[in-house]
């Protein structure tokens, strides 16, 4: 029913840029929190950035270069990347909460090349 669907990964140089976006369908009423999630090869999943009504919760690695924002009216959450970096390179998933159950993207490539 509930269904994330993301877009905006790819290949971009160090120091470039990329918006990733996440849009979930099938929801009713208010989700409780959206976020970005990723997992580079050989390492666990990590929290990237979410945001709730507790505001936005940054991983250190990626403050001041990272900024997440929501759109509650069409569902979506948005990651600006900028200044990327290769250790940036990893799957990008989209994670919702909804109803006291957890939701993942499908995963979105990014990829950057020094």
């Amino acid at each position: 029913q509930v269904q994330l669907v993301e877009s905006g990964g790819g290949l971009v140089q160090a120091g470039g840029s990329l918006r990733l976006s996440c849009a979930a369908s099938g929801v009713i009423g208010n989700i409780a929190s959206m976020g970005w999630y990723r997992q580079a090869p050989g390492k666990q999943r990590e929290l990237v950035d979410e945001l709730s009504s507790g505001g936005a919760n940054y991983a250190d690695s990626v403050k001041g270069r990272f900024t997440i924002s929501r759109d509650n009216a069409k569902n979506t959450v948005y990651l600006q990347m900028n200044s990327l970096i290769p250790e940036d390179t990893a799957v990008y998933y989209c994670h919702v909460y909804y109803r006291y159950s957890n939701y993942w993207g499908q995963g979105t490539q990014v990829t950057v090349s020094s």
